[in-house]
Order: structure tokens, then C-alpha cells, then sequence
């Protein structure tokens, strides 16, 4: 482990969430950037709901912060502090990663559905042509359906109880995607050969799965974006039906270089 050094020069970057205790990402950047020899850390930020707007605010006034990532569940409100979004930002309304510019203003963008496909392909799995089942078409659900789209899947089910989100979701895919099958579900439909979860669902230690998901073949693939120190009840039952799946610290590593270019790209 690269040696973390903190002094009175030190840039500061934030991870925003609640809950925040499960995100690995101070970890992962900290030690990314004092590989890099780049005087900044990343610290975990904890807000409540009815705190939001103002610790944002609070936050983006500090003039040595130069960057903040965005957990769950405030992706989408995320958004609207970026001077300007990039293109899964645009395409989705939500952000999960904002730097401050060299002028002082914002940018946004959003990088979960690159580190959830990343993770996927360091892993050599091939990902065009596949049935996918996505359960979540929040912030985190709907940039993984961009960039599943992205790369070439024949089809994305969205599972979601929100079902004006899923619509709009639905309808961004249908008209940035077309080659694309999308279809909004209340079941996982047969032929799958993918398994998204996007939702909540598993960062409580009782929580069970998403959805009754049936027997799987050995072939599908499962991805889960909870970051948690078990194995969710999804990823248990990939494990016991021997399907290759990740996890979300993996997704986590999968985003983290794409993240540190984004950030880097305001000190150039």
C-alpha cells in the first residue's frame, strides 16, 4: 500500500451518500492518487435527505475540493450542481462524479455503467448478444443499461417497481439504442442470460433477492452493484449454480481509472 502523506497543501476530493459507511471509493482514490504523486485524498461524506441541497452547496464552496463522487441515493439530484454534463449524464439526468474546473465551474458525468462493463471484460466475458434482466432504473440502472446497450446486447428487461422511471428509461434506450430490444417487466423473462442488479436491494445484511430469478444456467452472467463485505443473496445464488458474476467493489475498480482521468482532466 502506497503511503497516504496529508498536509496543509492537500487537495480534497468527497464521496456523497447515506448510507456511506459501505463505500470503498476513500480507499481506492486515496490510494490512486498518492500512487499517481497527487496531494489529494478522498473522504466519505454522510448526508441525510433534508441536508442535501445545503451540504452540496457547502461543499462546492470549499476551495480546496476539487472533485466528489455521488453514491445512493442522490445520483440524480447530483445533476442539476454540474455547469455541464457529459454524455451518459445527458442521456440519463443523473451523475455520479463532478469536478471543479479551472475557472470554478462544474462538470458531471456518470461512470457506473463503464465500471460495471469493464469489470465483465477484465474478466473475458463477452457481452454482445446478451438477454439482459436489469433490476433498478435509477441513477446506477440506467447508466449500466446505456453502456450494456453501448457494446452490443440484444435485449435489456428492466425490473423496476417505479414504473414511470422505467418507462423513461425505456424510452431513452429505445431512441439512443434502437438496435436494442427494451422492454419494461414484472418477471424475468425466459432466455435470459444476464442478470443486472441495479436496485437497493442487498446492502442489508437480511435483504434476500431482488426477485424470484429461478434457476439460472451455468452460462449466464450476473453482476450486482452492492458493495458489501459478503456476498449478497444474488451473488450466492450465481456462486451455487457455478455462473461467472462480479461484485460491486469490482465495479468499483472497474470505473476507478476512468474516474482519475475525469478528475485529472481539470489539472491539464
Amino acid at each position: 500500500m502506497t503511503s497516504i502523506h496529508i498536509d496543509g497543501a492537500t487537495r480534497l476530493y468527497g464521496i456523497v451518500g447515506h448510507p456511506i459507511a459501505q463505500v470503498k471509493s476513500p480507499e481506492v482514490f486515496s490510494e490512486r492518487f498518492a500512487a499517481a504523486a497527487i496531494n489529494a485524498v478522498m473522504l466519505p461524506v454522510h448526508v441525510l435527505p433534508d441536508r442535501f441541497d445545503a451540504t452540496m452547496a457547502a461543499l462546492m464552496g470549499i476551495e480546496n475540493l476539487d472533485g466528489l463522487l455521488v453514491t445512493v441515493p442522490y445520483k440524480p439530484q447530483a445533476a442539476r450542481y454540474a455547469n455541464r454534463l457529459g454524455p451518459t449524464a445527458s442521456r440519463i439526468g443523473a451523475t455520479n462524479a463532478l469536478r471543479r474546473e479551472q475557472d470554478g465551474t462544474w462538470s458531471g458525468d456518470m461512470f457506473d455503467g463503464a465500471g460495471f462493463v469493464r469489470a465483465f471484460q477484465q474478466k473475458g466475458c463477452e457481452l454482445r448478444g446478451r438477454r439482459v434482466a436489469l433490476f433498478g432504473a435509477g441513477g446506477a440502472g440506467s447508466a449500466i443499461a446505456c453502456e450494456l446497450a453501448a457494446v452490443g446486447v440484444a435485449s435489456i428487461a428492466i425490473l423496476e417497481p417505479q414504473r414511470e422511471r422505467a418507462a423513461a428509461l425505456a424510452a431513452t434506450l429505445r431512441q439512443s439504442f434502437p438496435g436494442c430490444r427494451t422492454d419494461v417487466v414484472d418477471t424475468v423473462p425466459p432466455g435470459t442470460d444476464m442478470i443486472a442488479n441495479a436496485s437497493t436491494v442487498g446492502m442489508r445484511k437480511d435483504d434476500g433477492m431482488p426477485a424470484n430469478i429461478g434457476v439460472l444456467a451455468s452460462d449466464t452472467l450476473v453482476g450486482d452493484v452492492i458493495v458489501s463485505r459478503e456476498p449478497t443473496a444474488l451473488i450466492r445464488h450465481a456462486m451455487r449454480q457455478g455462473c461467472r458474476y462480479i461484485v460491486g467493489r469490482e465495479m468499483v475498480a472497474g470505473q476507478a481509472e476512468a474516474i482519475m482521468a475525469f478528475f485529472g482532466e481539470a489539472r491539464r
